[in-house]
């Protein structure tokens, strides 16, 4: 059985850097972390040049003394390949292992991230640091766990090299076989784009406009996601034959352009998470009327959560946030730094790894904080950290519940894709994704991502009383085969403006809207626009219920003896058109709604469909608190957090048990500002 994430215990760690501190500190700093409550240290992900100096050349002094030390301590150890970070003779003997931007200039040593997954050499020196620090480090007892590089994608996921483009040739002819086949995918009889030899293909390049083919771009996307995966599962293979059993492999970071859901099957035992909410405040993007703020990383762990139940964050906010050259963000403050860590446990985190120990006195991020600042003295981040390990202490019945939700939000990386590409779709998913998360957050509807793959079964739906897949631009067969079972079965599928006219290529269908979706939604879709600018909001009427119709609407018309006209507009050239249309399917319902969701809207049909405040039973808060559920073993545990200044006041309606003193409470109670509480109701 695995140290970590096991069930059995939520655990504290924290990151460290050996060597960024005279060796006379690591013996203090350890001592000082254990009596802190932080039993694990990351190490290792940035320090390729002290196991590999030059090529070729192989020291393990290093690490051996600090590893020794931790085990002599009593510290468990998660290692990392050190992969993020090429050394510079590797990159002055072999440029072409860096990546390059769209017009072809490499990227340069100086900074991290700054190679490519596809270059040969790079893969074959990869392949060769890994297999040394796992067959040397693997049997070392204070390691319990490996970390595979540090945040795939981050700071650069898209990739132009050379040894990119020899690697997309082989991604898609092994894709379309025949260029025939990739011609047609493409389109590219359009604006006369037709390939006739492989050696034309490229990873999209400059063109005029930034104007470059929307189903190769797809293709590209599909294609940065094989290559990350594949790189993973190569170092991955390695590890596993020198680990020790139990020790798991696990990777840090939720970045564009990778299928995370591939990535846990073929490499990881489990996923984990990098969360900094303090960039909700941070300095040059704040906005005082944004009501998430640095609630919305529940969204980002909602997102965890739909590749691994429960998971682990590898970096936990500690400190102030901010590189010499970008990002500046204050210091947590008191009660912040529980509030988050409780943010992560409540949506499923099992593990807290802080980020970091001490912060660093040179390089780019002097300015990223972490428990302790430059001279290492006790501070109030230190003692807020002692008192959150003693209330993870008296909440270890906790560790593996799952995240309790009756809603979903589907999604499946083709749409996700498509809207990074695709203006169009891109408008409305932004609105409709946004307002859906600050809904449910403020009518207290715990949700979960819920992602849409080849295995996925009916069974796995049913669950959820109610599914969202808010904008499918591009719609497949099979997934709109498992939808229709999922309603005949007794769900009920809501579906928004845009649905089902692209085909798996990015192509625009010739059917009549919504294409694939039209059976189970009965609807018809004769004519569609964007919102127009002199239109101002578009709104909708639901049994004397007003809500806008935001960014696009789809003019309805119902289709069948089971469907039925819900709302219609009531504004624009089209009021008394229908807006939206519900279809008995079965045993359920599928409901075809001609916009995007506003968060009003979309706190109208939570309403209506009955999945708002959901354990109003139980508890009333207000808006500006969170409501979080886990559940194990036939118990539920609600966390209610407040992510305002102020104080909050909440109702218990029943008896609950209090997790962190162990008493019943009920009726009305005050929860201090950044404030959380934990309770059990049975």
């Amino acid at each position: 059985m695995r140290k970590l994430i096991n069930g059995e215990h939520i655990d504290l760690g924290v990151c460290y850097y050996p060597e960024h501190w005279d060796k006379k500190l690591w013996p203090e700093d350890l001592d000082r972390m254990l009596e802190a409550g932080l039993k694990t240290v990351r190490i290792a992900e940035f320090a390729w040049n002290l196991v590999e100096p030059r090529e070729g050349v192989y020291t393990y002094a290093f690490f051996d003394e600090f590893l020794n030390l931790a085990q002599q301590k009593g510290m468990q150890v998660i290692f990392c390949t050190p992969t993020a970070t090429p050394p510079a003779w590797l990159t002055e003997k072999y440029p072409e292992v860096l990546n390059a931007d769209i017009e072809g200039h490499l990227i340069r040593h100086g900074s991290r991230r700054h190679y490519n997954y596809n270059s040969p050499v790079y893969q074959e020196k990869c392949c060769n640091i890994v297999e040394k620090m796992a067959s040397h480090y693997g049997k070392h007892p204070a390691i319990v766990g490996w970390q595979l590089d540090n945040e795939f994608n981050c700071e650069n996921d898209q990739f132009y090299s050379e040894s990119d483009t020899v690697a997309f040739r082989k991604f898609l002819q092994d894709k379309y076989d025949t260029l025939d086949d990739l011609n047609r995918g493409w389109g590219t009889m359009f604006w006369n784009q037709t390939y006739t030899d492989w050696n034309e293909v490229y990873v999209p390049r400059k063109t005029n406009n930034n104007s470059v083919n929307p189903h190769e771009v797809l293709d590209y996307y599909r294609f940065i996601s094989d290559s990350v995966n594949r790189f993973a599962k190569m170092q991955a293979d390695i590890i596993r034959k020198y680990a020790k059993e139990g020790d798991f492999i696990t990777h840090n970071g939720m970045f564009s352009n990778i299928d995370y859901q591939r990535m846990v099957r073929e490499s990881l035992d489990v996923l984990m998470y990098d969360s900094y909410p303090d960039f909700g405040y941070e300095l040059d993007t704040y906005n005082p009327d944004d009501p998430m703020k640095d609630r919305k990383w529940s969204r980002n762990l909602s997102e965890v959560r739909a590749v691994s139940a429960n998971f682990g964050i590898m970096e936990q906010q500690s400190g102030a946030n901010g590189w010499n050259t970008r990002m500046e963000a204050p210091t947590p403050r008191p009660g912040q730094l529980t509030l988050w860590t409780m943010q992560s446990i409540a949506h499923g985190a099992d593990y807290i790894s802080y980020f970091r120990w001490r912060t660093c006195t040179f390089g780019t991020e002097i300015y990223w904080h972490g428990i302790l600042d430059y001279s290492g003295r006790e501070n109030r981040r230190l003692r807020e950290v002692r008192e959150v390990a003693a209330k993870v202490g008296r909440m270890q019945e906790i560790a593996g519940a799952e995240y309790a939700a009756k809603v979903g939000i589907l999604k499946d990386y083709d749409n996700i894709w498509d809207a990074q590409l695709d203006r169009w779709h891109a408008r409305v998913e932004r609105m409709s994704q946004n307002a859906l998360f600050t809904a449910m957050q403020q009518l207290h509807t715990p949700f979960d991502y819920v992602y849409l793959e080849s295995h996925t079964t009916v069974e796995s739906l049913k669950k959820y009383e109610v599914l969202f897949y808010p904008h499918a631009s591009i719609l497949t067969p099979e997934r709109m085969s498992l939808l229709e079972e999922y309603v005949a079965e007794g769900g009920r599928l809501v579906m928004g403006c845009r649905t089902g006219y692209k085909d798996i290529s990015g192509k625009c269908v010739m059917d009549c809207l919504p294409g694939l979706a039209a059976k189970v939604t009965g609807t018809d879709i004769p004519e569609y626009s964007f919102v127009a600018p002199d239109d101002g909001h578009v709104m909708a009427e639901w049994d004397g219920e007003v809500f806008e119709a935001a960014v696009f609407n789809d003019l309805l018309a119902p289709v069948g003896e089971h469907a039925e006209v819900l709302a219609k507009y009531v504004s624009s050239y089209y009021a008394g058109t229908p807006a939206l249309i519900k279809n008995r399917f079965g045993k359920g319902e599928a409901y075809y709604f001609g916009g995007a969701f506003a968060p009003d809207t979309a706190k109208v049909f939570l309403k209506k469909l009955g999945v708002a405040e959901v354990y109003s039973d139980v508890i009333s808060l207000p808006e500006t608190c969170e409501l979080a559920v886990r559940e194990k073993d036939g118990r539920r545990y609600l966390f209610i957090l407040n992510y305002l200044a102020q104080s909050a006041e909440i109702v218990l309606k029943k008896s609950v048990r209090n997790l962190w003193n162990g008493e019943e409470e009920s009726g009305k109670c005050e929860i201090e500002a950044y404030g959380v509480r934990v309770y059990e109701i049975s």
